[in-house]
């Protein structure tokens, strides 16, 4: 299968190596016998309902954030009924900020968001930075970890009854406060972690194929043939241990 990938401003959001995300997609679909397509939509250009499985929008400083934010917004509209139309969602850091109604900053300065996740984010004085270790159930009964590293200022405020990606073993998450880490929308997840993210939580990756197959099929979501992950499962058990020796929250 042909998987398309619609990678949101590319040339403004790829702090923190947030582009290794789409390589490890591209490389996991490929060791499957599926293509990855990837197209980047950047400033002026339209998100178009059916035309993506997948869409990806990585981290920034709040400059790069600042100079795409009012185009984000212009593309809210196809954005969201890409989602309704069943694709499926990665956004990371200032992304998953500005897929939110908006960001705060410390001087009054306000950044528009798209509206698509329930939270707003305000600046706060200290940085939340370190590694993370969250536990999340994306399916259910299913029970996984996931680790990455944060490094943010903003405090993210879900509404109530918002569902979070997962829940802070260790780390800060959205707040440092709440206990809660991320977003989940249907097959759309927004969170703080990067480094990037998916080399050491493969599995997180496979899902995030599995939705975008379904979308592409008009299927379920398939079960994919398990990779000899031994890398990046020793990759994983590394970053949840330095989170571990971390400590609790913030």
């Amino acid at each position: 299968m042909r998987i398309r990938v619609g990678h949101l401003y590319p040339e403004y959001l790829n702090i923190y190596a947030d582009r290794g995300n789409i390589a490890v997609l591209a490389r996991r679909a490929a060791l499957r016998g599926h293509e990855l397509e990837v197209t980047g939509i950047s400033v002026d250009e339209e998100v178009r309902p059916g035309e993506q499985d997948l869409l990806y929008i990585g981290g920034g400083q709040d400059r790069e954030q600042a100079l795409i934010a009012p185009d984000l917004v212009s593309k809210g509209p196809g954005i969201a009924a890409a989602v309704a139309d069943g694709a499926a969602v990665l956004a990371v850091c200032g992304g998953y900020q500005l897929l939110g109604r908006g960001y705060l900053g410390r001087h009054g300065d306000s950044m528009p968001g798209v509206g698509l996740f329930p939270h707003e984010t305000v600046a706060g004085e200290r940085r939340m930075i370190g590694d993370v270790l969250l536990e999340c159930e994306l399916e259910p009964g299913e029970r996984r970890t996931i680790a990455g590293f944060e490094n943010h200022a903003g405090r993210t405020r879900l509404d109530p009854g918002a569902v979070p990606l997962g829940l802070v073993v260790a780390g800060f998450g959205n707040d440092g406060d709440s206990g809660y880490e991320g977003v989940r929308v249907g097959r759309a997840l927004g969170t703080y972690l990067h480094g990037p993210l998916l080399p050491r939580n493969p599995w997180l990756a496979d899902w995030l194929l599995s939705q975008a197959l379904a979308h592409a099929t008009g299927g379920e979501p398939p079960e994919l043939e398990p990779l000899p992950d031994r890398l990046e499962a020793e990759a994983h058990r590394v970053s949840a241990q330095r989170a571990r020796d971390r400590g609790g929250r913030f």
